[in-house]
């Protein structure tokens, strides 16, 4: 169940929707391809993009664990919220519904890995 829930969270990830200035737009898979494969890209080291990669990178070490490891999956998580966060409070802020709701999967399935998790740890649970 968690590598699906970790499997979950890495697509769901790639489908962040982004927008800015005049008919520019895109969706972060397209963002992600275009800083690995563009020569010369200086941004790949800037904080932001950089920490959510690495997230992805945990969550997909964790698809190749017999039993993913918690930590793993919760660092990931973290990592990965930090854009997908950022976009839903970009898209409220700016009332794009396109831009808060294509985080709306992400948000859901990072739930899930929270409760999945915190069961697992042994806490009370809401």
């Amino acid at each position: 169940m968690k590598k699906l829930l970790n499997t979950g969270l890495l697509l769901s990830s790639l489908i962040g929707y982004l927008e800015w200035g005049t008919d520019q737009r895109s969706f972060l898979f397209q963002v992600e391809c275009t800083l690995f494969f563009q020569p010369a890209c200086d941004s790949l080291g800037h904080p932001f993009i950089l920490l959510p990669l690495i997230g992805q990178a945990l969550l997909l070490i964790t698809l190749f664990q017999k039993t993913p490891s918690r930590y793993l999956s919760l660092i990931g998580l973290a990592l990965l919220s930090l854009i997908m966060l950022f976009l839903f409070v970009i898209g409220i802020m700016s009332g794009n519904v396109l831009i808060a709701g294509s985080t709306l999967p992400f948000i859901a399935c990072g739930i899930f890995v929270l409760r999945a998790h915190r069961k697992r740890a042994g806490t009370a649970t809401l």
